[in-house]
Parts: C-alpha cells; structure tokens; sequence
C-alpha cells in the first residue's frame, strides 16, 4: 500500500465515522502531517443507586409525623399571644407583694368634701391668672397701636424706623461654617449590637 493510498484511507475514514463532538477522530490536515481533535472533559452518568423501597417508605412516614407534629403545634398556639416583656411584672416582685402592698387609709367624709372644695379654688385661682395675663397683654398690645397709630400720623419716616426689628433683642452669633460637605475618606464606625430578643413562632 503507497503512502498516498494510507493517506486517503484515513482522510475516509475521518468523513465516514462518527462526528460526534465527544468522540475523538482523525483527520488528514497536510499530506504529510496527522491531526487528532482534543479530548473533551466528560464522564459516564452516575447509575441511580437502588435503595430499598422500606427505606424510602420510612422517610417518607418519618417527614409526614414530622410536619404533623409541627401542624399540630401551630394549632395549639394559635390563639395564643406574643407576650411583652415590657409589660410583664418581674417574679421578685410577685413573690412581695404582701410586703410591698400598703394598707387602705380610711378617708372621712369630711376630708373628701374639703379635698373637692380645695380643687374648686384651686382652679379658680388659676383661671383668674390666665384671664389678668390675657388682658395684660391686650392692654399693652392696644396701647402700642395707639402709639404707633399716632406716631405715623406725626412723621411717616420715624414710623417706619419703629416698625423695624431690634437684632439686638435675640442676639446671635455664628463663626465658621454650619454645614460642610460629606467626607469620603471618613469611614463610619459600626456599633456593637446584639440581639438577644426571643424568637417567637407564629
């Protein structure tokens, strides 16, 4: 057999076999020359191992009892309340109460009556302030109207001079700026924070 004939007969055998991207072939790329494609990466599939059909059956039952167990304590707590710990009385106190409970002071009629008419003035008293504070003011408010009303009636220019605010009355001072922009080097410390709250299922 001449060389061009072997040559050929492999060229053939390159079109007539399989030209499947897995499977390795030859083909002639020069006279004189052999070319192989590269290997790729590839394995069998794994065999699906046989597990025996009692096997299977109990973890099946075993993750049913599971979520029946897990229903059946959802159930138990569904009409029960998340409780706040804010609100609940600490044992220590619970176990003093008789210690800590003060005795029923008996109060008189009398003292009762006194009590209600001590309220009575009471407010009384403070109703009366309001209303001279309030007529305070009206007063002072009228009269500084008045003096205006007669002030721009004599010269329009002092008028205007008196209506102007007095910055020396609130007094405010500001050095350096109150505002600057962000810093991007800054870089913002994270706080330590645990969380030591009960988790409650609902």
């Amino acid at each position: 057999m001449s060389r061009f004939s072997f040559l050929a007969s492999f060229a053939r055998l390159s079109i007539t076999g399989p030209t499947q991207s897995n499977i390795r072939t030859i083909t002639s790329y020069k006279p004189l020359l052999f070319k192989t494609t590269p290997c790729l990466c590839a394995e069998p599939l794994k065999k699906k191992k046989k597990m025996d059909q009692n096997i299977i059956k109990s973890r099946e039952a075993r993750y049913k009892r599971k979520l029946e167990k897990h229903i059946r304590k959802l159930e138990k707590n569904t009409r029960q309340l998340k409780p706040l710990e804010e609100n609940e009385v600490p044992l220590e106190y619970l176990q003093n109460q008789k210690e800590r409970t003060r005795p029923q002071v008996a109060i008189t009629p009398e003292e009762v009556e006194y009590t209600d008419l001590l309220q009575k003035e009471w407010a009384r008293y403070k109703k009366n302030q309001f209303m001279n504070n309030v007529q305070t003011i009206d007063r002072i408010m009228a009269s500084q109207n008045r003096a205006l009303e007669a002030l721009k009636r004599e010269s329009e220019e002092l008028y205007e001079a008196a209506i102007q605010l007095d910055p020396s009355i609130v007094p405010c001072e500001t050095k350096g700026t109150v505002s600057t922009p962000p810093s991007h080097e800054y870089i913002s410390p994270d706080g330590e924070y645990i969380d030591i709250s009960r988790k409650w299922e609902n």
